[in-house]
Formats: structure tokens, C-alpha cells, sequence
């Protein structure tokens, strides 16, 4: 079951419908105790509870009393679940995402709830640890990109140099962030905050994230020369000489998923910390990686979201990124 494609279902403006919305996406089978995993033994309350309102389930083999809410990124919240559907919702049909102050506007909540309920969301949108990317006979293209500050002059032509061993780069200041991406061609999107971009760097997000039998696709930096190697086969295009295509070799897959993602950074959040920055990253993979072209409309896709929400609890941490 998915989420109503009509805004103006009741379950994005009355709670218990919320609820019943929500109960159907999690517990497709039925309810089950977050605690023990039992199922046949879980029985309804009679009653609505007088303090925090209906929904409540117990479980006669742990005696456990809970809610929909329990076991998922809704737990100790206080917001109404109709607005976190909406939530969910706008921030996955916005392409280039949806403002915190916006959303706070537009649910009536504080900035910090609205924060922290986007925060909450991309967590859900996280599929870093999913299968990986490519097969045999598949392409993947793989770059790398900085944000942050702009440096004077960052676009002239002089502002390129040669690095001993590892060919043309760009002169690039130390407040950028670094991000490099891998992305299915016709499919998926992986991308990873680094802190130093070699060929080490560029070798184990190969390893964890792509599968070896894949074509990898990259422009003509040295740091993918050893990399490329543990792929069925490595093509390169020279973006120093003015070549982007060859044939059905070229970047412009991943070079499109980087305009997507730097108009969004800029023009609708503006401002990101570096410890966060993973978070935004996992947040457009995933808008990427169940996008139209693949078949996957909006309500499919903040339904797909919403069932990640199930074991997952947001901590005030610095997301895992690869040193």
C-alpha cells in the first residue's frame, strides 16, 4: 500500500486516518511488537489511551504496550503524524528539496521541529548500505565535485595545475568539500563526503559500493588510473582537451546529478555544515535513485522512505563518511 496521491486525503490532515495510513505502510501483515516480534499474540486496546490518544497495542508475550510510532524514526515525537506525512511527502517530490524554513511555514511548527524532522527524513532516505551498484555489462560513470565557498577566479583556465602522478587538477581551497559520486548509468546514485581524494580514497568507495563486473566510466584525473583497474573495464574522456563524449563513453550522467544537486544545495537550502553534508548527499541519491524516468512517482516514493523509518533512531552524531 502506498501514500494517497491527493493532498487532500485525510491522512495528511486528521490523525487517526494519519495513523491508519501509516499502521498499513509499516505493518502490512499486521501489527507486530517492536519488542519480541510476536504477532499472533498482539491484541488491540479496548480503549484509547486518555493521555496520548488511540492507536495503542499490547503484547501478551512481553506485556508490552506500543504504538505505531515505536521502533521507527517517529519514536518520542510529539508531532502529529499527519504532519509527518507531509513532511515526507514535500520532501520527496521536491527535486531540488524542501527548506526547513519552508516547511516550518507551511506544517505551522518551530524551526528547530522542522529541522529536525528534515534531518529525521533524510536519515530514512539513507540507502548507503544497499546493494551494489552496476552488474555485468552495466556502466557506471564516477566523479568528483567540491562545495563550499567559491575561490576568486576558481573558473580560469590558469587555475588548473599538474599534480606529480596524478594528472591535471584544479586548484581548489582547503574550505571546499569534497564529494564523489557513482552512478548507474540509467539507474542509481551512491555518493560519498570524503576528506582527501587520492586513488586510496577513490579504491575503497569502488570496493564497497560497485560491483566488479561493471564498465566504470571517468574523466581523465590519475587518481582513477589504479582504481579502474579492479573493473571489468575502465574508459576515460578527456575534459582537459574538450572532449565529453566518445562514443558511449562520457560523465554526463553523474556531471547531471551534480547540477541537480549544487542548484539544490543553492538555491533552496543555502547553507550546510560539513557534518551534515552526508545527510544532503543521501537525500538526493535517493530522490535520484527512484526518480520518474524509473517508473516511481511521488507517492511510491515517500512511501519507499517511509518504510525505511522502521529501526531507525536519529542521534545528534556526525554521519559515517570515509576518511
Amino acid at each position: 500500500m502506498k501514500l494517497p496521491t491527493n493532498l487532500a486525503d485525510p491522512c495528511y490532515h486528521d490523525e487517526d486516518a494519519a495513523r491508519a495510513q501509516l499502521e498499513a505502510i509499516r505493518w502490512p501483515g499486521g501489527p507486530y511488537c517492536p519488542k519480541c516480534g510476536s504477532l499472533d499474540r498482539v491484541k488491540a486496546t479496548t480503549a484509547p489511551n486518555k493521555v496520548h490518544g488511540g492507536g495503542w497495542y499490547h503484547c501478551q508475550d512481553c506485556r508490552r504496550k506500543f504504538t505505531v510510532r515505536v521502533g521507527s524514526i517517529f519514536h518520542r515525537s510529539h508531532v502529529p503524524l499527519s504532519k509527518w506525512l507531509l513532511a515526507f511527502r514535500f520532501m520527496n517530490s521536491s527535486k531540488k528539496g524542501f527548506s526547513a524554513h519552508q516547511l516550518m511555514r507551511t506544517l505551522e511548527v518551530d524551526y528547530k521541529t522542522a529541522w529536525y524532522i528534515e534531518h529525521r527524513i533524510r536519515e530514512c532516505m539513507d540507502e548507503s548500505d544497499g546493494d551494489p551498484l552496476g552488474g555485468k555489462d552495466q556502466t557506471l560513470e564516477m566523479d568528483e565535485t567540491y562545495w563550499g565557498p567559491a575561490a576568486p577566479g576558481s573558473h580560469a583556465k590558469d587555475n588548473w595545475h599538474f599534480v606529480n602522478g596524478e594528472g591535471w587538477a584544479q586548484k581548489v581551497p582547503d574550505k571546499k568539500m569534497k564529494i564523489v559520486t557513482l552512478v548507474e548509468r540509467g539507474g542509481r546514485a551512491r555518493s560519498v563526503h570524503v576528506d582527501n581524494l587520492n586513488s586510496s580514497t577513490i579504491m575503497g568507495i569502488l570496493i564497497q559500493n560497485a560491483d566488479r563486473e561493471s564498465k566504470l566510466h571517468t574523466d581523465e584525473s590519475r587518481i582513477y588510473t589504479r582504481p579502474g583497474k579492479v573493473m571489468a573495464d575502465h574508459e576515460t574522456v578527456n575534459h582537459y582537451k574538450k572532449e565529453y563524449v566518445r562514443g558511449d563513453v562520457t560523465t554526463n550522467t553523474v556531471e547531471s546529478y551534480f547540477s541537480v544537486f549544487k542548484r539544490g544545495m543553492k538555491g533552496t537550502y543555502q547553507h550546510c555544515d560539513e557534518k551534515y553534508l552526508q545527510r544532503y548527499l543521501n537525500e538526493f541519491d535517493f530522490r535520484h535513485s527512484h526518480r520518474a524516468a524509473l517508473g516511481v512517482d511521488d507517492a511510491e516514493r515517500t512511501t519507499l522512505a517511509i518504510r525505511n523509518a522502521t529501526g531507525r533512531r536519529l542521534l545528534y552524531r556526525q554521519p559515517r563518511h570515509i576518511a
